[in-house]
């Protein structure tokens, strides 16, 4: 047994391009940095002295900031190549985040912030498209695995780093986010060759290239973003809604909903990519994959309308963590392997504008419902929602024709 459990992990990590692992190890060094964001409403509220209806608003730019840049960034990646975002992305955000520390008034904060996030979310197309570009077709999926799999260990040791340098002084956040920016994007720009082929033509030898030109014109493509967007929706309230129910209604201690929080991201570590990869070798419909994330999702918020149930924090933790493991890897393969070398940082775009979106939508719309009718209504909301969601999934899966997998050369099918 263990033999066999060594062997799948050795074939798991077999394959993956040495440019996908240092794209994984910057992600990695770039997320460890990542430490002004989970601190960001203190730090206004305790340094900068203001209300929390201000913060909010701060938080609020922030998210439309993201969003706007995800679009733009998708565009610039389709009409100058990932290459160059992801480098200039890096060392904008690395600039613009030292830079945030001295910037005290509220309304020339809000501008700051905006035109950081504007600039600097444009890394995720690029990135997405980058993982892509290097990747194989069979490859794709486990090669998102891995970023991630560097997304959630950097951020695990970004945040405990960075609650250590808070208790120090909140501009240290400020240094080391700037600061590990500027090294991803050296690392980025001595390690990784400029592409030989960064061509902006549609490539007729593509097999999983769609008919369309933009994926504003690609229905089954815009249904697929509606589905992500209702899981994004119910996803995103995990570091938010539920984190807030743990302690106002389980009255868990601060250390333990870090614990479960931790728990999150060491099972994804350990776990995902030996996951996606043995999934894969058994199951052809990729997206009945992201339907089971989206239904397991719902599964989780339905137990924890059962707040009397011994245990339901980390049993609720467990099913969300398996619903990330499923979900998210295959819509975010789906998406780089819909669009072509023409289009593909707008198709990757309009994906990852799906989950700004629900980043700044998500938390709002829960905080009203909670407010006005308790958390266990807003807990059936959302698995109404993400059971919509799976039965989307399941349902486009079955109308795709496998255009979109890597072994297949047919073509697309619109909803």
């Amino acid at each position: 047994m263990i033999q066999q459990t060594l062997r799948l992990y050795r074939r798991a990590y077999t394959g993956l391009s040495p440019s996908v692992w240092l794209l994984a190890g910057v992600m990695l060094i770039n997320r460890i940095g990542t430490m002004v964001l989970p601190y960001l409403t203190l730090y206004m509220t305790e340094r900068l002295h203001f209300s929390v209806a201000q913060a909010g608003i701060v938080m609020a730019v922030f998210g439309s900031g993201a969003f706007i840049g995800t679009f733009i960034g998708g565009r610039l990646t389709d009409r100058f190549g990932f290459y160059y975002i992801q480098l200039l992305s890096l060392l904008f955000g690395g600039l613009a985040l030292i830079g945030l520390q001295f910037v005290t008034n509220f309304y020339a904060l809000c501008v700051s912030v905006f035109l950081f996030t504007l600039l600097g979310d444009a890394f995720r197309p690029a990135n997405q498209a980058a993982l892509t570009h290097y990747a194989t077709p069979e490859t794709r999926t486990r090669s998102f695995s891995l970023n991630r799999l560097a997304i959630n260990l950097g951020w695990t040791i970004g945040a405990s780093l960075g609650g250590f340098l808070a208790q120090l002084d909140y501009h240290l956040l400020f240094w080391a986010d700037g600061l590990t920016c500027l090294l991803a994007a050296l690392v980025l720009f001595v390690r990784l060759p400029v592409p030989a082929r960064q061509v902006v033509a549609v490539d007729h030898a593509d097999p999983i290239q769609p008919a369309q030109l933009s994926p504003y014109r690609d229905r089954a493509y815009l249904f697929f973003t509606v589905l992500a967007t209702l899981y994004f929706m119910g996803f995103m309230q995990f570091f938010s809604i539920v984190t807030l129910y743990f302690q106002e209604v389980l009255h868990l201690t601060k250390a333990r909903i870090g614990l479960l929080m931790s728990l999150n991201g060491l099972l994804i570590v350990l776990i995902e990519v030996a996951l996606v990869y043995s999934l894969e070798q058994r199951i052809r419909n990729r997206l009945a994959l992201a339907g089971m994330g989206s239904l397991l999702l719902g599964v989780s918020y339905l137990l924890m309308t059962q707040s009397q149930l011994a245990g339901v924090a980390l049993w609720a933790v467990l099913v969300i963590t398996a619903s990330e493991m499923l979900a998210m890897p295959f819509m975010q393969s789906f998406a780089a392997n819909r669009g072509s070398v023409q289009n593909r940082g707008q198709y990757l775009a309009l994906y990852s504008m799906a989950g700004a979106l629900a980043q700044t939508a998500s938390p709002a719309l829960g905080a009203q419902i909670v407010a006005h009718f308790g958390f266990s209504t807003n807990w059936l909301v959302l698995a109404c929602l993400t059971t919509l969601a799976a039965a989307g999934f399941w349902w486009l899966g079955q109308r795709e024709t496998p255009a979109h997998l890597p072994d297949t050369h047919s073509s697309v099918v619109s909803v």
